[in-house]
């Protein structure tokens, strides 16, 4: 039998590896079973996209207890790869978010002590430069200290592989399965962080690691002589969000040849409270509402926005009655692909045999463009490990030439050099889309506009149902469970024809059940396709307590797009517990 909550809450209240003010804390609790229940049920799970809590002393949540003792399941895994492993070593990165240094110290110490080599930034920096690091540098693994777009009170453990994507299931289920064989205060080993820096076990990554990362970034560029030509009146409003973009994404955006970049000085200013917004998410626009009041202020048509760990990039673009409007995930995602296929054409850059990647939830527009152009497509699961994956089996195929991989949450990934979603290259590509649009006097949103024109009508929407707790959990397993169990033969009135079930692979047909395979599975991913051509899609958060609702439609204008929206919005809310 396990150990309870409350036995668990007594040890870590005993333990001699608590500091005084953790002490305090958890015996500030010492009435409150409700907290103490919800600080220690269990542990945070390690899985594909590591760890990823509240920043709380306790066993759900992120501390530097946690962190040593998942970096001593990490180190083992990396021991049991042998002495080579070991000697190539890893890369930490870490964010702007309280804590986040010291717990990326804390995770160098205990990979030094365990002979592994480290090299570790010498202050916060992008996500993708920490992928760009493994593969540039020829490592074996990587850490980031981040919790992405995540609230403040947030922090987040992700850990990356050789091929600088985030870690293969295989070795996420060994780093799981010995947190679950050792003892959270005991089992690690760690060292002074200066004596190993000065021993050479532990490296310093600087200005030298930016360079070349910046060299490779604006070598993705597509057409170099775009910006210049209307450098003189082309403005640009960019916000980190008080992140790690505030240093890097401006000067690509200067050696592109931007010369009117306007950064919002608020947000410029690195502080892990994110002072200026609710939610440092470019997934929000209310967060930009500084960047708008600037924009508006200097004539500016665009804002760039990049999240906390400079991985995700919003951007918003004025409308035809001048008012500034959110570009979505899936729609800057489209603006992308059709830009990099006429611009490649256009410089005579284009791959032989040009492929795109994209998740299972993102709209079926990217398609609709890669197909019309030519170009081969194909779907993973959510998350770009996957997408790395695909595009590693089309490199060791010499099949296909990936141009672009993204998803629908504002991710985007190109080149060779990374493989996770990069702002820094996003932002750099944003802005020459945008300098040829501008050449055109067309904004983003029109640009946008052209394109439904072209391709035909899509629109998308993401609901999360928000479900707390430890309650939360069993409700979202209970949703899954009941829809499983009794497949809907309607959603929303419209007839379902198809499901995919991901986590087996089975799909089923109405009226026939079960016919055949996906050629993916072991996701927890209900995919309904209905008889209109919309789409439903439900999956649980891997790392929040939420279950996420993906809506995609197709219609014959923006108007009839909105109505079924709104349609399957109405249904999703039903589902909420």
């Amino acid at each position: 039998m396990g150990v309870s909550y409350m036995e668990e809450y007594h040890a870590w209240l005993d333990s001699p590896a608590l500091g005084e003010n953790e002490w305090e804390e958890l015996n500030a609790i010492a009435g409150d079973e409700k907290e103490i229940k919800n600080r220690f049920f269990a542990p945070l799970e390690f899985g594909t996209a590591g760890l990823r809590g509240t920043m709380k002393t306790g066993l759900h949540h992120m501390n530097i207890h946690v962190i040593r003792h998942v970096t001593q399941a990490f180190a083992d895994v990396i021991r049991a790869e042998g002495q080579e492993a070991m000697d190539k070593g890893i890369a930490i990165d870490f964010d702007c978010r309280h804590n986040s240094a010291t717990f990326a110290r804390e995770a160098a110490c205990v990979m030094a002590a365990n002979g592994i080599n480290v090299s570790i930034f010498d202050a916060l920096r992008p996500t993708p430069e920490l992928s760009f690091a493994i593969r540039h540098y020829g490592l074996t693994a990587g850490i980031n200290i981040t919790a992405s777009h995540n609230p403040k009170e947030y922090n987040g453990y992700k850990v990356y592989w050789s091929d600088g994507a985030q870690l293969p299931p295989q070795k996420a289920a060994a780093i799981a399965k010995r947190m679950e064989e050792t003892d959270l205060f005991t089992s690690y080993h760690t060292c002074d962080f200066d004596e190993a820096v000065a021993e050479g076990r532990i490296s310093l990554l600087g200005s030298e690691t930016d360079e070349v990362f910046m060299k490779e970034v604006l070598n993705e560029a597509v057409d170099r002589k775009i910006v210049p030509e209307v450098a003189d009146d082309f403005k640009i409003v960019y916000t980190p969000f008080h992140g790690c973009g505030y240093k890097l994404v401006p000067e690509v955006l200067r050696r592109l040849g931007v010369k009117h970049l306007l950064p919002v000085k608020e947000q410029m200013v690195i502080d892990g409270d994110f002072p200026t917004v609710l939610s440092p998410n470019p997934e929000n626009p209310e967060g930009f509402a500084l960047a708008i009041e600037l924009a508006k202020k200097e004539g500016s048509d665009l804002i760039i926005g990049t999240d906390p760990d400079s991985d995700r990039i919003g951007t918003m673009a004025r409308n035809a009655s001048g008012e500034f409007m959110p570009i979505t995930g899936n729609q800057l995602g489209v603006l992308l692909l059709d830009y990099i296929i006429r611009a490649r054409i256009a410089t005579g850059t284009m791959p032989e045999n040009p492929g795109m990647v994209s998740s299972i939830v993102t709209t079926g527009m990217a398609r609709a463009v890669a197909e019309a152009n030519n170009v081969h497509f194909e779907e993973t699961f959510t998350g770009f490990k996957f997408m790395a994956e695909r595009i590693g089996e089309w490199e060791k195929a010499g099949s296909y030439h990936y141009i672009m991989a993204y998803e629908e949450s504002y991710g985007y990934m190109f080149g060779e050099y990374v493989r996770d979603k990069d702002a820094v290259t996003a932002s750099m590509l944003v802005t020459e889309m945008a300098a040829f649009y501008h050449k055109q006097h067309m904004t983003l949103f029109d640009a946008m506009d052209a394109l439904y024109e072209k391709y035909g009508w899509f629109s998308e929407h993401t609901i999360n149902l928000v479900m707390p707790g430890l309650d939360g959990l069993e409700k979202m397993q209970a949703l899954m469970t009941e829809l499983r169990t009794n497949l809907p033969e309607t959603i929303a009135g419209e007839q379902v024809i198809r499901t995919r079930d991901y986590l087996d692979g089975s799909i089923y047909v109405a009226g026939l059940g079960k016919v055949d395979h996906t050629q993916m599975s072991g996701s927890n991913v209900l995919y309904f396709e209905m008889a209109d051509g919309s789409t439903f899609i439900i999956r649980p958060s891997g790392t929040e307590p939420k279950i996420k609702v993906y809506i995609l439609v197709r219609g014959s204008s923006r108007e009839a797009c909105k109505e079924k929206i709104k349609v399957f919005t109405d249904f999703a809310e039903t589902l909420r517990r």
